[in-house]
């Protein structure tokens, strides 16, 4: 058996790394910032209104994704020179994949395996011989679900303190103290 080089080995390593250093929920950054398509986006509709978006990886649970919505919107408020924002229309997506992958530790025909050089082996017999094949019950696989999601929302800009009584305002400068240290900013 031919062992693997100590180039190989650096080569697994090194694509291991890569892959975990990928396996992070999304940062709180524009959208397109270093080749991310997650992140936020902002289009201004009016002079004081305003569609923002937060888009996140499967990783990035739901919660974040609003939490960076309404701060997002915080800013944009703040940035434009007002106060306080009100959403008009908000909405969260939730888009659902599944994936199904062969289970690796089994084999159709022999069952469990048990590393890669050996497994059981199960004879039986069948219509007057003996078989070397199990009965196939076919494949195990492993379904994995995956969600992303995606909030978007319409906001008014205003200047001067929030309208009292709308549970839809909020003051600006108070969601950016609050909910700014709660985001994952990017290293």
């Amino acid at each position: 058996m031919k062992t693997p080089s100590l180039k190989t080995l650096a080569l697994v390593a090194t694509a291991g790394l890569t892959l975990a250093a990928c396996a992070t929920a999304t940062p709180y950054q524009p959208a397109g910032f270093n080749g991310q398509r997650n992140g936020y986006a902002e289009q201004r509709l009016e002079s004081n209104r305003f569609r923002v978006s937060f888009s996140g990886n499967s990783l990035t649970s739901r919660e974040q994704v609003e939490m960076s919505l309404l701060l997002r919107s915080a800013e944009v408020a703040a940035e434009n020179g007002y106060d306080w924002f009100a959403t008009v229309n908000r909405a969260t997506e939730r888009d659902t994949r599944f994936y199904s992958t062969p289970d690796p530790f089994y084999d159709r025909f022999y069952g469990p395996r048990f590393g890669p050089y050996w497994s059981p082996s199960w004879r039986f017999y069948r219509r007057g011989y003996w078989s070397p094949w199990g009965p196939t019950w076919g494949n195990d696989f492993d379904v994995r679900q995956v969600d992303r999601y995606e909030a978007n929302a319409e906001i008014i800009l205003g200047r001067g303190p929030k309208p009292a009584g709308d549970p839809n305002a909020f003051d600006a400068r108070e969601v950016i103290q609050n909910l700014g240290p709660r985001v994952t900013r990017p290293s």
